[in-house]
């Protein structure tokens, strides 16, 4: 959840403000779920104390759990310890899974906890006000979204407004200790033997899992260790000083303050939070009033938070090829703001339909929190295990035994919260986490395996996955630089393979119309293609129902024209045909774009030209774009006339063409098109890389290393380039490489305008329609918005299995 720093933390206080803000939020909220199970059914003097302490040793051995993590990763990396190079891909996309859940719990229970803060003190909030909804449902959905609001501008908006937050609820939580010590003296839980028989086991365990939420976030601090000063072994250290600092505050709350809020609040008041009460009563006034404005503060930097780990999710998945690009896009503030807005969504969604009581997301917040504890457990064993083989001393056998037994009470908490609160929610995850798991393995397979500097983006950004915090680690440069890999490209086919064979040009043009002029504005290009090619020229019309979009996607109420007056129509087109070796005209009925390709297909077409209004987006796929349909099944090229290229309707020209590479070999079977320019025009072709590295300016302190990849990208892509421009000049062709910008499509077409190009040639491959808007797509991006002509070669089949996925 990244916010910018320009300075390393220089001690364990830093780091517990930076890391804290999540796991001191917890004894806010977790007693009243929990008191409310064990006083309603009246066994709350039993199990208090056994519950508790359960809880408090829990904490000190997930603890001394992270220290080893701590210790083995110092680069910021800690997290759950699984990682897809050791465990495989499946770790990667349940660890992601899970993570997605969590931090969208996270963003539930703190927004709904907020909310029972604010409403503790205008009780007319749990009336309803507006249109039948209760005024809770309303202030909550209204902060969900000034919160996702506030995130999308960037981190550093984010820290300014919720940053100071967490030194605030450290003061308060620790006020509230000695204000209990003083009011009412110091009497820790007491444990009762009975608590662990039955009657009383149940509700023991019960109550456990409804306070385990006290442990979210704890795996924050072993992502900082790389943002403190010193050797590995001190930023370590200071890590680990952090976390004692904040579970040890959490876990004197349960201790000292927790038999006060049991003696002192009543848990089946509906109105005002057991916290609340408490605080009203051992805090003089105004005391009590600021202590609600603190945990307001700190509750709305917690749900922030969320929403930062997800930005951050999204831009590592993303990388990693395991969710479509549209989710990872950065907006202008340099945040991914899609995965936000999808999160303030789904929040608003169950504040309407499930209420705004934390206690409902509660049982589902802890058993994720838990996975990933008892992953982290299993990981850490595996790893001592590994050690172990080298190293057979006492102190490994005693960690490791430790490790062992922290794994298993992790584990068995998880079992304790499925099967405590199976039916209240935590079954959830035996839906959405298989689920998530198919939708990454979808994508994953779809958009193929990330290149090497992808992967290594996404593993940075994996980096910060658990980094709640209002500062993001400064990651080692000089020692992450010397573990980069280089990226390597596919060889170039040799002399008389590949795109190295026959050069292609069109033999037959293939050219639909639908008898209005928008159609027609491709006449020119046609004539000129017919002119230098000496090609076949078949014009064809599709009768469709009126209702049914035309070519460009216009929609308009019409009587249907007859068979006989559309051939009519397209003979009188033919006379304007001046030098095509020869003019067919062809009328048929149908499905536009399905029937195009199988006209294409029977007459042995190898081209198509046609205009369109290239929408895209949501706007193309509700409109039904027909010249969309056409470029996503078709199996020939299709030159477009975009709408901005109208110099090309009066004076057409292909001198200077745009040839835009990534280094896979889809890319590169347009090449032989390119070549098949040669003696037809004077061509200058540019060969254009973008490196697929983003601008280091929205990495905050990894930029330094996100400045390297490109570097290795420019350097790589400029090699790259020039091999194929050396090929091609040796083939008496003018060309030249130019690798720049970021963004793919914005290049394009920037260099498009800069150069004045006339043709943009490319290759594509086809999608279904609702793919197509979740995956994106360079070539239709260009069909909206380009100024020059595009041809688009579609890349099917063997050609689409056997090369690198990446799409122009």
């Amino acid at each position: 959840m990244a916010h910018v720093v320009s300075r390393k933390l220089s001690n364990s206080f830093e780091g517990a403000l930076a890391g804290g803000g999540d796991p001191a939020t917890s004894p806010l909220y977790v007693f009243g779920p929990f008191l409310k199970l064990i006083v309603v059914a009246g066994v709350a003097q039993i199990t208090f104390g056994a519950s508790v302490w359960l809880v408090v040793l829990t904490i000190a051995m997930v603890s001394a759990m992270y220290r080893l993590v701590m210790r083995w990763v110092t680069d910021g990396s800690g997290g759950s310890g699984l990682t897809e190079e050791e465990f495989g891909g499946w770790a990667v996309k349940i660890n992601a899974g899970i993570t997605f859940i969590e931090y969208t719990l996270t963003f539930l229970v703190s927004m709904a906890a907020l909310v029972t803060f604010i409403a503790d003190r205008l009780p007319i909030l749990n009336e309803p006000i507006l249109l039948g909804l209760n005024g809770r449902v309303i202030v909550a959905i209204l902060l969900s979204v000034m919160t996702g609001w506030l995130v999308n501008l960037g981190p550093k908006v984010a820290a300014r407004a919720f940053g100071p937050a967490t030194g605030a609820v450290l003061a308060l939580l620790w006020l509230m200790n000695i204000a209990t010590i003083w009011k009412i003296g110091l009497h820790l839980p007491s444990i009762h033997l009975k608590a662990f028989i039955e009657p009383y086991l149940h509700f023991t365990l019960a109550g456990y899992s409804r306070i385990l939420a006290v442990m979210t976030g704890i795996e924050v601090f072993a992502n900082l260790v790389a943002a403190y000063e010193g050797t590995p072994e001190e930023r370590s250290r200071k890590a680990f000083g952090s976390l004692l600092i904040i579970m040890g505050t959490t876990s004197a709350t349960m201790l000292i303050t927790g038999p006060a809020i049991f003696k002192l609040s009543d848990p089946t008041n509906e109105h005002v939070s057991v916290f609340t009460q408490t605080m009203d009563k051992l805090l003089p006034d105004p005391l009590p009033y600021l202590g609600t404005l603190v945990g307001i503060a700190v509750l709305l930097s917690a749900s922030a938070a969320s929403a930062q780990g997800l930005q951050n999710l999204a831009l590592g998945l993303k990388d990693r090829h395991y969710i479509p690009p549209i989710l990872g896009r950065r907006n202008k503030y340099d945040v991914a703001d899609m995965p936000v807005w999808i999160e303030v969504a789904i929040a608003s969604f169950c504040f309407l339909f499930l209420g705004t009581s934390e206690e409902t997301y509660l049982s589902i917040y802890a058993a994720g929190v838990f996975i990933l504890l008892s992953m982290t457990g299993w990981a850490a064993t595996k790893r001592l295990r590994r050690e172990l083989r080298q190293s057979h001393t006492w102190d490994h056998w005693l960690t490791l035994m430790g490790t062992i037994v922290a794994a298993f009470l992790t584990s068995l908490a998880t079992v304790i919260i499925f099967a405590e609160r199976f039916t209240e929610g935590a079954w959830t995850y035996f839906l959405f986490v298989p689920l998530l798991y198919v939708i990454f393995t979808y994508f994953r397979n779809r958009l193929g395996p990330p290149s090497p500097l992808q992967e290594r983006l996404g593993e940075l950004e994996e980096a910060l996955w658990g980094v709640g915090t209002p500062l993001v680690p400064d990651l080692g440069v000089g020692t992450i630089l010397t573990q980069l890999p280089k990226p390597t490209w596919p060889p170039l086919p040799k002399p008389g393979e590949g795109w190295r064979g026959e050069p292609m040009r069109p033999q037959h043009l293939l050219v639909p119309l639908d008898g209005t002029e928008y159609s027609e504005r491709v006449l020119p290009v046609v004539n000129l293609m017919a002119e230098r090619t000496h090609a076949k020229v078949t014009l064809v019309s599709v009768l469709v129902p009126h209702h049914i979009p035309v070519i460009g996607g216009l929609e308009k109420e019409r009587r249907a024209p007859s068979k006989e007056e559309r051939l009519a129509y397209l003979r009188q087109i033919a006379q304007r045909i001046q030098h095509a070796r020869d003019v067919d005209t062809l009328v048929e009925s149908g499905p536009v774009a399905e029937t195009l390709d199988t006209v294409a297909r029977r007459i042995h077409a190898d081209q198509m030209i046609i205009s369109t209004h290239g929408r895209r987006g949501w706007r193309r796929l509700l409109s039904s774009s027909t010249a969309s349909h056409i470029l996503h099944i078709t199996h020939i090229p299709v030159l477009i006339m975009p709408p901005g290229a109208e110099r090309h309707v009066q004076n057409p020209s292909f001198l200077r063409v745009l040839v835009p590479l990534d280094g896979s070999e889809n890319a590169e079977h347009v090449l032989p098109y390119v070549r098949g320019l040669k003696g037809l025009f004077d061509v200058d072709i540019i060969l254009l890389y973008v490196p697929e590295v983003p601008r280091p300016e929205g990495y905050g302190a990894i930029a330094d290393v996100v400045e390297h990849l490109r570097r290795i990208a420019v350097t790589e892509g400029q090699q790259y380039l020039e091999r194929i421009a050396e090929v091609l000049r040796e083939e008496g062709l003018n060309a030249r490489p130019l690798v720049l910008g970021y963004d793919p499509a914005r290049t394009i077409l920037r260099v498009s305008q800069e150069e004045d190009i006339d043709v943009v040639m490319s290759t594509t491959r086809g999608r279904g329609a609702l793919e197509r808007v979740l995956l994106g797509s360079v070539a239709e991006q260009l069909a909206a918005e380009a100024r020059s002509l595009l041809f688009l070669l579609p890349v099917r089949g063997k050609r689409q299995k056997e090369g690198n996925p990446h799409e122009h």
